[in-house]
């Protein structure tokens, strides 16, 4: 028994050692990218992008290290040790600070950041509100299958039929096209989303964690305002101030043709559209599976009369 204890926790301790040894290598190699990142973005930007004179007799080709520390408001020891990869520690704002001198756009920032080992935050745009004639086409091949694209408030930016036939009998989306203005306004009676109790505070507690990145932003804080004016339930909500990430789950709707589906729904990025998201109900069990090949003949899959080219405007 001593033997193999024994071994049991020198085998033990040899998986941690090479963690640690693979954790220093991948910091030591993320230390060395960040080096040859610096040096080759300083090398850039010349003193007249900056403001500065060009001087006489410069050797560099781009910005000299003093003058990146000065430019950026940091010491020149710190940015030299940064620049050649020593174990310093690097805070947002100083980083931030580096990426304005060195003109650094929002990739080659993220990069930085991922480099330097900081935790990256991106700086939120406005939410999209169109998608292009690509996207509309991938949704709508979906069909028998609902799908619609989402952005961080759960605006419609397009959406294939069969999600149309989901909610509010096969057309009109309401003013503004919002999925939970439809969801909080249509009567309890009309909403396509069953089991309401549990389903509309998880969605509001996501939308409150992507609010999270545009508090204050006057187009989210109209939105909020107008939508607790129209519905007591979702102010109610809203006040609770829960927060929740967005995650796979089963969803029940009723169709007025078909029935009750149980529907699992699952979230993909779209490239070039940050917070932006295809959303695609699958059949989560054969009955559903049944019920949701019997949609195509229903719809079609055609796209939305009236639509604009290059997707579905999202209104406010």
């Amino acid at each position: 028994m001593g033997d193999v204890t024994t071994g049991y926790v020198a085998t033990g301790d040899v998986t941690r050692g090479d963690v640690r040894m693979r954790t220093a290598r991948t910091t030591q190699r993320r230390r060395s990218e960040l080096a040859a990142f610096l040096r080759g973005r300083r090398a850039r930007v010349t003193p007249a992008d900056v403001g500065m004179p060009p001087g006489l007799r410069r050797r560099t080709p781009g910005l000299r290290r003093e003058e990146v520390a000065q430019l950026s408001g940091v010491g020149v020891t710190w940015y030299t040790w940064l620049e050649q990869g020593r174990p310093i520690n690097a805070s947002a704002q100083v980083l931030d600070a580096v990426a304005r001198t060195l003109r650094l756009d929002a990739p080659e920032r993220e990069h930085l950041y991922h480099l330097a080992e900081v935790p990256y935050t991106p700086v939120p745009g406005p939410p999209a509100q169109s998608v292009g004639p690509e996207v509309q086409g991938v949704i709508d091949a979906l069909v028998p299958r609902p799908a619609v694209v989402y952005n961080a408030r759960y605006d419609i930016l397009a959406a294939n039929q069969v999600y149309r036939d989901l909610f509010l009998d096969g057309g009109d989306l309401g003013t503004p096209r919002n999925a939970l203005w439809t969801l909080f306004t249509v009567p309890e009676e009309r909403c396509p989303l069953m089991f309401r109790e549990t389903e509309l505070p998880m969605m509001v507690a996501t939308l409150r964690a992507a609010y999270g990145l545009h508090a204050g932003e006057p187009s989210w804080e109209e939105f909020i305002s107008r939508l607790s004016a129209a519905s007591p339930e979702f102010a109610r909500l809203w006040r609770a101030g829960d927060v929740a990430k967005r995650d796979r789950r089963v969803k029940v709707f009723r169709h007025a043709a078909v029935g009750e589906l149980r529907m699992t729904s699952l979230s993909l990025s779209v490239d070039g559209m940050p917070e932006c998201r295809i959303v695609v109900y699958t059949p989560d069990d054969e009955e559903t599976e049944r019920r949701t090949d019997l949609l195509r003949p229903l719809c079609g899959g055609a796209r939305e009369e009236g639509a604009p080219e290059g997707g579905v405007r999202a209104g406010q």
